[in-house]
């Protein structure tokens, strides 16, 4: 089966429903796909209409999720691009079918995933991304009474603990990495140039008052006989010991770019390089959101909307943008700076630790290699279920390497699917 549209918008967060509500009510006809069963992305995952209310960003969910009704996009949940099979056109499957989707202009939002970095007993069941703690909660997992240690960096790491705290977990403490001054310097900045992301911060803070934030201080190891019982800290110098149920840990975030490199869109510093009007550097195809950089919320909905003008030929209300554009743009680079992962990390992973978990790779495996290509080729490492969305941000880090494969299909797809783009013919069901 093949479908046509103006503008088709691959990811349904806050930046792609922005984008796609506008071009869709600019006239063009718009497809926003995505993986997951309902439009919202991770901030805005499991919220209804009817409850977003007592939400802290209900209203944002409330009021865009109706634009993007009342405009007239076609909206595929359970979708996923998987190649690029000729200019202007995508394969996308669901659970049973897959399908070709020709544009004229795409508009990439596929966000971002927490970075996680291997430590002796990250493997243990209990041991969770702090992103992965809210999802599974959010999901239905019980926190009822969990002593839950939250660790790693970020402003994930207030928002998990208010969350959990809410769904009746005890937190026993708050753990960054990143040193007081710089998170000093990012309050300051966010005192003169965001006070509503201060304030937002601050009512996570109010909601976890019962557990201690400590900054400079990371986990170097969690233990157990058969699920994580307890985890070390270290801070100032010291390690200390806390017992808990369940460890949240999470590095920040790192853009999820694979649809850019199927497109050959420039990675710049980690991030996809765009222009004034959220353009990349091919031709007709805009990314928006976390892939230009980690900013949050505020900085989706403004780069999707000028993304959605610009693909909708609406330029000057898409340069109309550029001074909300550039102050998100400016606290997204703040943000980089203030939790820029600190040098001892690197020493966390003991010879036998696990780095690569898919086939069980080793860090002193990894370290005798000297680039990413030579340790798939040499261990597997990359080459399981996940395809290297795990390990690949925790070697660049531990090691220095580069992983920017961009081979199709872009995520895991189905045999047919696969079989009709080698065969040459259209897109299969099974």
């Amino acid at each position: 089966m093949r479908a046509r549209f103006d503008v088709v918008v691959a990811g349904a967060g806050p930046g792609g429903i922005a984008a796609a509500a506008v071009a869709a009510e600019a006239g063009k006809r718009v497809c926003l796909l995505d993986a997951n069963p309902s439009p919202g992305g991770q901030i805005w995952r499991g919220l209804r209409s009817e409850t977003a209310q007592h939400s802290p960003h209900g209203s944002g969910f409330t009021s865009w999720t109706a634009r993007l009704k009342k405009s007239g996009c076609a909206v595929w949940s359970g979708w996923q691009a998987v190649d690029l099979v000729a200019p202007g056109c995508l394969r996308v499957e669901s659970e049973s079918e897959s399908r070709d989707v020709e544009f004229e202009r795409a508009i990439l939002a596929t966000g971002a995933r927490e970075r996680f970095l291997p430590f002796p007993g990250w493997t243990l069941p209990g041991v969770m991304g702090a992103g992965g703690a809210q999802a599974l909660v959010k999901a239905g997992l019980d926190a009822r009474g969990k002593r839950v240690v939250v660790a790693g960096s970020g402003p994930l790491l207030l928002a998990v603990s208010a969350f959990l705290t809410r769904a009746g977990a005890r937190v026993e403490g708050i753990f960054e990495q990143a040193p007081l001054a710089r998170l000093a310097g990012l309050g300051l900045h966010m005192t003169l140039a965001q006070p509503g992301k201060l304030a937002e911060g601050a009512r996570y803070r109010l909601q976890t008052l019962g557990a201690k934030y400590h900054a400079g201080s990371w986990v170097t190891r969690a233990e157990g006989p058969g699920r994580v019982e307890r985890v070390w800290i270290a801070s100032g110098g010291r390690e200390r010991a806390l017992d808990c149920d369940w460890l949240a840990c999470g590095y920040h975030l790192v853009p999820s770019l694979e649809l850019p490199r199927l497109f050959g869109c420039r990675i710049a510093a980690g991030y996809v390089a765009v222009d004034v009007l959220q353009q990349s550097s091919v031709p007709g195809v805009a990314c928006v959101g976390e892939l230009t950089g980690i900013g949050g919320l505020e900085k989706a909905l403004v780069e999707g909307q000028t993304a959605g003008y610009a693909a909708a030929g609406r330029e000057l209300q898409a340069r109309s943008m550029q001074q909300q554009l550039r102050r998100q743009q400016n606290f997204a680079s703040r943000l980089d700076h203030a939790f820029a992962l600190r040098a001892e990390l690197r020493s966390l992973p003991a010879a036998h630790t696990a780095v690569c978990r898919c086939e069980d790779i080793t860090h002193s495996a990894l370290a005798a290699c000297a680039s990413w290509r030579q340790a798939k080729l040499h261990t597997r490492c990359g080459m399981g279920p996940c395809q290297g969305r795990i390990c690949g941000a925790a070697a660049e880090f531990l090691y220095g390497w580069s992983s920017a494969d961009s081979r199709p299909p872009a995520y895991p797809a189905r045999v047919s699917t696969l079989a009709a783009a080698c065969s040459g013919a259209g897109p299969a069901s099974s």
